[in-house]
């Protein structure tokens, strides 16, 4: 999938709890996905985590959940998002997404997957969350959750993909070199107010 990756051009990507393999075609990053029902267990298993990851991905919940996660220091990513309910991240989780550093993970699975209403709240639910990433200032990441070289996507498709809820080029290019930046020792704080 490295190969793939890099002639589909992409400078990295983000290996999931295990299947890490070092490649001269570009950065192979571990990285480690958190399903908790409670913040407690959100921090009972970054600490088992460790030093095993690179990145640490968090599954949204509801509101108050994501509100706690995201000042979590070792978290890295919010991912899932829309799979959770429109009012499970507003502005008070976004402005703190901003202050820690803590990423939004846009996956463009559902919408190359999903079909008819189910596909259209994800493109809505994008929407909001591209809309409070410009006023806020907190990191995206962009993902195709590819399991196969069938499931990834190329950098032009995505640019594609990311368009249909109203992203730019400017914020696509930013968005696929965040992983970079998070993980820099002091991560960058953007607020706007």
């Amino acid at each position: 999938m490295a190969i793939e990756a890099a002639e589909l051009g992409f400078d990295s990507l983000v290996s999931i709890d295990g299947n890490y393999a070092d490649s001269d075609a570009l950065s192979v990053l571990r990285g480690s996905i958190i399903s908790a029902s409670s913040v407690k267990e959100v921090l009972r298993q970054t600490k088992r985590a460790g030093e095993a990851a690179d990145l640490v991905f968090v599954n949204a919940g509801d509101l108050a959940f994501n509100r706690a996660v995201v000042t979590v220091r070792e978290v890295s990513v919010l991912r899932n998002i829309y799979k959770t309910p429109k009012n499970s991240f507003d502005h008070v989780t976004a402005r703190s997404a901003a202050e820690k550093g803590v990423a939004v993970d846009i996956n463009l699975y559902p919408i190359v997957h999903y079909r008819g209403v189910g596909r259209q709240k994800v493109l809505h639910r994008y929407a909001d969350l591209l809309m409070l990433h410009r006023r806020y200032g907190f990191p995206l990441t962009l993902s195709s959750n590819a399991r196969s070289i069938l499931d990834q996507r190329s950098v032009r498709e995505m640019h594609l993909l990311c368009s249909l809820f109203g992203m730019t080029d400017e914020e696509v290019r930013a968005a696929l070199g965040s992983v970079s930046r998070l993980l820099e020792p002091e991560r960058p704080v953007k607020v706007i107010e």
